[in-house]
């Protein structure tokens, strides 16, 4: 969901740093041959996330939901020299489309996929954490949390997807399905979190961004 107006948004995407040709091709494949492509991150968000990497030039970054790799390859453009992007999935099938996509690029040495189950895999990771991208099952994202925030270093970054959930988030909690009400959960945990600071911003469907102290 984007929260202004078709025109607006088209207006911040024509004055915004365009994506590379293998990112152009990667969004017209994900919406031509794979289900559900509004789940993909897209050109202004996922210049978003690259603009937040390049800033960051993480060691490590660990991201929960590959999809078909789009968000993946712009974190991935601001890896230190040495850096190394875990970008942990369960869907065998979109993550051997994205790894077509990953092969395309320079950042293939330096991107992992694993087809596994987060909750278990997160604790195997022996690194700190430099920076989190957690787009997955909504209903687990307060338990990513918790996996993930002791392993990241201070100064570290953990960015939500989805937070508003088409704008869901505000009803009355009685009336949340569960996916709205587990998100509901997270986004009030971190504002509490005295760990953190955090900022929600309405980019698209919403990005909670969190620097641990």
């Amino acid at each position: 969901m984007e929260f202004i107006s078709p025109e607006l948004s088209h207006y911040c995407e024509t004055h915004t740093s365009e994506e590379s040709e293998v990112l152009k091709k990667l969004n017209r494949e994900t919406h031509l041959k794979v289900v559900s492509p509004r789940m993909l991150s897209g050109h202004l968000q996922g210049r978003f996330l690259s603009f937040i990497s390049k800033l960051q030039q993480p060691e490590l970054i660990v991201e929960i939901g590959t999809y078909t790799g789009y968000s993946a390859l712009c974190l991935a453009e601001g890896l230190a020299r040495n850096g190394k992007l875990i970008s942990i999935d369960v869907n065998e099938e979109t993550s051997a489309f994205a790894t077509s996509f990953i092969r395309q690029t320079e950042y293939a040495s330096q991107i992992e996929l694993v087809l596994a189950d987060a909750k278990d895999y997160i604790p195997t990771i022996k690194s700190p954490i430099d920076l989190v991208f957690i787009d997955a099952d909504k209903k687990n994202y307060l338990n990513y949390f918790h996996l993930v925030i002791d392993m990241l270093r201070p100064g570290g970054l953990i960015i939500a997807d989805n937070v508003l959930w088409s704008g869901k988030i505000t009803m009355p909690e009685r009336a949340m399905d569960r996916e709205t009400l587990a998100l509901h959960e997270f986004n009030k945990f971190v504002q509490q979190d005295a760990r953190v600071e955090n900022i929600l911003l309405p980019l698209r469907d919403g990005l909670m961004v969190v620097r641990k102290k």
